[in-house]
């Protein structure tokens, strides 16, 4: 590679992609924007922000010793795109945006509001507040979300109990009223509502009481019960006692709920509190509402690191996503890290001392907290894998503990499309990365013993090759046939005795040793197995899949095929692009041109349409 050029990694064991010139990134921006990284298939892998797209793009590239990751997703890199925003905000929103839609897999993958709960006011005459999962912008003002549903039931409950607010889904239009369409139900008479669906309660006193509940939601329970304070006076002096007491049974209500909430500063009026701790693997981040010296709202979640990034550039992410889901104009932050992008009209401050340092230190402790219960429960998932592995060692009578086991199953219906399918189970759970499908290429015909034969064979060649290390048990999906085929690809590689195999028949979940004509009984209840079980049907559900997939770009293939002037180049061409038929065929002229060039895209978008 000639001088002129920046080095993509200095680690031989990741080939290098696409290069760039010292010019290029010469050329680039010295400006806030996005980058986004695609590989040589043409898919977004990586997506990042930047306070000058020309020093941090460049960082890539400069050949510096950096984590094994990043060095896999740079070697990985066949072409760039930028963006250049306004401001820093605007760089973060936009990253945040497309790492939602596009979910590039080096990319951290924040959790999505659509499974949060909201309040909904709805915008209509006599609006209604409920909860709900899904934001329509135009049904109404949402509040949240919430982090519990509990907590967001807390709040429904006492806005009930303190506000007259309609529970009826009814449309409540002037004309509607006023043609008498509705009666009062059961709500008005125990005195939860005043019957506005019969024109008993005023629209202006009605939102009155929505706008009170919309200072609860918000957290400003000083104005409710100042109002409140106020009405009971005033009924006081006009001797007026029982109402007095209602306004004073609900300023107690407020009291109480602002009791269950942890008491700060009363000086503190509004901010919000973030604090992170991580590992190499995952980063938990707590975050808090703080109105009116309470907590408000408190919630802690987990991220799982693609690259090694920093709680600096985790921190940025998390706030942008909240503030956004949240919709939150809070103009004070504090944090145990400083975020490297702020917000903008966003005052953010890691505090040293005082009440504001008390604070984040109970953010950090509820982080940790969240960061001590995932490690356990992944210790006790552990301890419950290991359990199961060493009953099965103990079913099957095995010297070693099948911590590495690799199932096959054949798919071939009716004969067409004949495949293969391995799934691997390390330390008792799935290890996806290491599934593969196959193609059946020597055997003509349905002939499920020898197809057994040559993906056996073709597995097992292919890790004493590369010097990968072998399962320490192998199950066949299948009885004594498959199992003696199995058996007779391991003879050919010489590994007979050095891995275990099991055939596992469907019809009485028997199992089948090598050479043993009787098969084995296990206890139907027992853990080792439920876990072969597991395996012998993620074997048969991963080739089913693949066959299904082989049959349906088959006859997609088939269709287009009779389509004049359409070779097999173009058709892989397309396939690649678009994924399916309906696909291609829902494309715009200018997206066909541009996978088949302008002349041939023409002649065949102008078939496919006369095809329709």
């Amino acid at each position: 590679m000639s001088e002129d050029y920046l080095a993509i990694s200095e680690s031989d064991e990741y080939e290098k992609g696409q290069s760039y010139s010292k010019e290029d990134i010469k050329r680039l921006p010295d400006e806030p924007g996005v980058y986004r990284f695609f590989d040589g298939d043409e898919n977004l892998i990586y997506v990042g922000k930047a306070k000058s797209l020309k020093k941090r793009v460049g960082s890539y590239f400069t050949g510096q010793k950096t984590d094994r990751k990043t060095l896999r997703m740079v070697s990985e890199i066949h072409r760039l795109e930028i963006t250049v925003v306004g401001t820093e905000l605007d760089a973060l929103l936009l990253e945040n945006s497309l790492i939602k839609s596009y979910q590039p897999k080096y990319n951290i993958l924040l959790r999505d509001d659509k499974s949060y709960p909201f309040l909904c006011v709805s915008r209509e005459r006599f609006p209604q507040i409920y909860p709900t999962r899904r934001r329509i912008a135009h049904k109404g003002e949402y509040f949240g979300p919430y982090a519990s549903v509990k907590a967001m039931n807390n709040i429904l409950e006492l806005i009930r109990r303190l506000y007259t607010i309609r529970t009826c889904r009814y449309d409540l239009s002037v004309e509607n009223v006023s043609a008498g369409k509705f009666r009062v139900c059961l709500e008005y008479h125990i005195g939860n509502c005043k019957g506005p669906c019969e024109g008993l309660q005023s629209e202006v006193d009605y939102n009155e009481d929505i706008r009170q509940a919309k200072n609860i939601i918000k957290g400003k329970l000083s104005i409710a019960k100042a109002i409140f304070k106020k009405r009971m006076e005033e009924a006081a002096a006009q001797m007026r006692f029982e109402e007095a007491q209602r306004y004073y049974d609900r300023m107690q209500l407020l009291e109480k709920y602002q009791a269950k909430s942890a008491v700060v500063n009363p000086d503190i009026k509004e901010l919000e509190v973030y604090s992170i701790t991580s590992d190499e693997k995952r980063a938990f981040v707590n975050h808090m509402v703080v109105q009116e010296g309470s907590i408000s709202h408190s919630e802690s979640l987990e991220f799982k690191k693609k690259l090694n990034e920093s709680n600096e550039e985790i921190m940025s992410l998390v706030i942008a996503e909240i503030r956004k889901n949240r919709g939150s104009t809070i103009s004070e932050i504090i944090c145990n890290v400083e975020p490297d992008f702020k917000p903008e009209d966003t005052e953010i401050s890691v505090p040293k001392i005082g009440d504001k340092k008390h604070l984040v230190n109970l953010s950090f402790k509820n982080a940790l907290q969240a960061r001590k219960e995932k490690k356990e429960r992944l210790e006790q998932s552990s301890m419950h894998k290991k359990r199961v592995l060493k009953k099965l060692q103990a079913d099957l009578g095995l010297r070693e503990l099948p911590d590495h086991i690799e199932c096959f199953d054949n798919s071939n219906l009716q004969g067409t499309n004949p495949v293969a399918s391995m799934v691997c189970f390390k330390d008792g759970k799935p290890s996806k990365k290491d599934y593969r499908h196959f193609k059946i290429k020597t055997v003509v015909g349905p002939d499920d013993f020898a197809s057994m034969t040559e993906v056996v064979g073709r597995r097992y060649s292919r890790l004493l090759k590369e010097e990968q290390p072998l399962p320490k048990l192998i199950i066949i999906d299948g009885g004594k046939g498959q199992l003696s085929s199995a058996v007779e690809a391991l003879k050919e590689l010489g590994l007979e005795h050095d891995i275990p195999i099991v055939g596992i028949a469907k019809r009485l979940e028997e199992i089948y040793h090598p050479g043993d004509p009787y098969p084995l009984h296990i206890d139907k209840k027992s853990e080792g197995l439920k876990l072969m079980q597991q395996l012998r049907d993620e074997a048969h559900r991963f080739a089913i899949t693949f066959h299904r997939d082989l049959r349906s770009k088959g006859s997609i293939k088939s269709e287009l095929e009779e389509i004049p002037g359409l070779g097999k180049a173009g058709i892989n061409k397309l396939l690649k692009q678009f994924k399916s038929l309906k696909k291609i065929k829902e494309a715009s002229l200018e997206e066909i041109q541009g996978v088949l060039g302008e002349k041939k895209g023409l002649q065949i978008y102008e078939r496919l349409k006369n095809e329709d």
